[in-house]
């Protein structure tokens, strides 16, 4: 069975995580003030006396200087000599319980025992008594050190009694960071969301403003350049259906002409019937191309049918040399030229018909494109490690504004209208050179100036 995760905003988190994050704190401190205190106190007070000892030990100090560094370090010493006469010092501090019957037993059960040193923690409730006993004996006799620990006790209470307020008072702090800290993450977050709920809707003109918070500027500063390329794509998916309907009107348009002509006129005229016949077909022949490259490049670029290249030995120049073959009606009824330059032989491994597509597209792209001398030039040059294929033209050249978006499906270049050629297509020609020559591997580009023309190139591994 499954069960969906509760979900809450990112304003109610932030203030939770805050709050929570604070009360971590205060238990840290609860714990390791209130339930540490003891243990730290008394290890601090252990280590004041085993330095006193270390000093009796090591050093041939006399009574008094003994007395002056048990009152430095506020503790208690009572020496007791051989023959059993005791000596108190400090015992006025407050908390020094040498005298007590508890603590003198303690004290006669080590001087009649023969250990030279010895370290005893009492705890008596009875006679309120909490305290470490150090014992050492040297050339004076037994000496007992003496430190209360009671005293920590009473910090304990204060302690937990300033604690309490402290923890309210963190408390109510942390809750109006809380807030302050969630509204200030969350409300750019909130606005970007919005703005970003209008793109669904094609409102491409809203701006993502910038904050204060890097991650934030970051997000603004990508749903941009995300934004700007809606917009483009979308401008270019109208002008795409614009020139689609456009091109598949016209030869409908002619077809139904052609019919209706054929139908009303020339049906008994042989001539007449084989000419408007052979216009329906030509047009027949466009509009298929036109619906066999939409189709093609949405095969291509759908994951969910892999397009696997057929790839084979085989000399492009003689392939290259058919595909020109077939523009010689171009030459001879449009006054096209084509110059062709190719090396010897052109051996290679690819798809020979998706590489024949590819420059097939990029000459009708360039026919369609030249300048007023209707020139197209096809070159291949070889190199050590490849063969440069280059496809020329001499039209006006591409805005550099525009080269980013030229191999894009959406993209067709604008043509003055008294520049227009008969073969102009929807413009998705070379984004099905893109795809073919990206399933190869193979590098492509396009160079292109102002009134100078355009080179559309790809390279070849050998």
């Amino acid at each position: 069975m499954n069960t969906k995760k509760s979900k809450s905003s990112l304003q109610k988190k932030t203030r939770i995580y805050i709050v929570l994050f604070s009360i971590g704190i205060l238990l840290t401190i609860w714990i390791s003030q209130v339930l540490f205190l003891g243990y730290a106190y008394e290890s601090y007070q252990l280590n004041k006396i085993e330095k006193i000892v270390n000093k009796i030990e090591n050093q041939n100090i006399t009574i008094l200087e003994l007395e002056t560094l048990a009152y430095d370090n506020e503790i208690c010493v009572e020496i007791i000599s051989d023959v059993g006469k005791g000596y108190i010092y400090n015992d006025k501090m407050l908390g020094c319980e040498l005298d007590n019957p508890l603590v003198q037993k303690e004290i006669r059960k080590f001087i009649n025992n023969s250990d030279t040193e010895e370290k005893i923690r009492i705890v008596n409730n009875k006679y309120d008594i909490k305290a470490v006993l150090y014992e050492i004996k040297n050339n004076y006799g037994s000496v007992i050190l003496y430190s209360s620990l009671k005293d920590v006790s009473g910090a304990s209470t204060i302690l937990k009694n300033q604690l309490i307020y402290i923890t309210i008072l963190v408390t109510i702090v942390a809750v109006i960071i809380a807030n302050y800290l969630s509204k200030k993450i969350t409300e750019p977050i909130e606005k970007i969301t919005k703005k970003a709920a209008k793109l669904k809707d094609g409102n491409f003109d809203e701006r993502f403003d910038s904050s204060d918070i890097v991650e934030i500027d970051e997000l603004s500063s990508t749903l941009n350049l995300v934004k700007d390329d809606l917009k483009k794509t979308d401008e270019l998916r109208r002008d795409l259906m614009a020139n689609v309907s456009h091109d598949l009107k016209t030869p409908l348009t002619m077809i139904k002409a052609y019919a209706e002509m054929i139908k009303d006129i020339s049906y008994k005229d042989k001539r007449k019937l084989e000419s408007n016949v052979e216009v329906i077909i030509n047009e027949t022949d466009r509009l298929n191309s036109l619906v066999n490259d939409i189709l093609e490049l949405s095969k291509m670029q759908s994951n969910a049918v892999a397009v696997k290249l057929n790839i084979v030995n085989y000399d492009l120049k003689e392939e290259i040399k058919k595909i020109i073959k077939n523009y010689e009606i171009m030459e001879k009824t449009k006054n096209y030229k084509f110059n062709v330059i190719l090396p010897d032989k052109i051996m290679i491994k690819a798809d020979k018909d998706r590489l024949n597509q590819v420059i097939l597209n990029l000459l009708n792209n360039a026919i369609n494109y030249t300048g007023n001398d209707n020139q197209v030039t096809l070159k291949v040059t070889e190199s050590k490690k490849d063969y440069l294929v280059e496809v020329i033209d001499t039209g006006k050249g591409i805005k550099e504004e525009d080269i980013p978006y030229i191999w894009d499906k959406y993209y067709k270049k604008e043509v003055n209208k008294n520049h227009q050629r008969e073969y102009i297509g929807s413009g998705i020609g070379l984004s099905i050179v893109k795809e073919i020559l990206e399933k190869h591997g193979f590098k492509y580009g396009v160079n292109s100036q102002k009134n100078e023309g355009t080179t559309f190139y790809f390279k070849i591994n050998k």
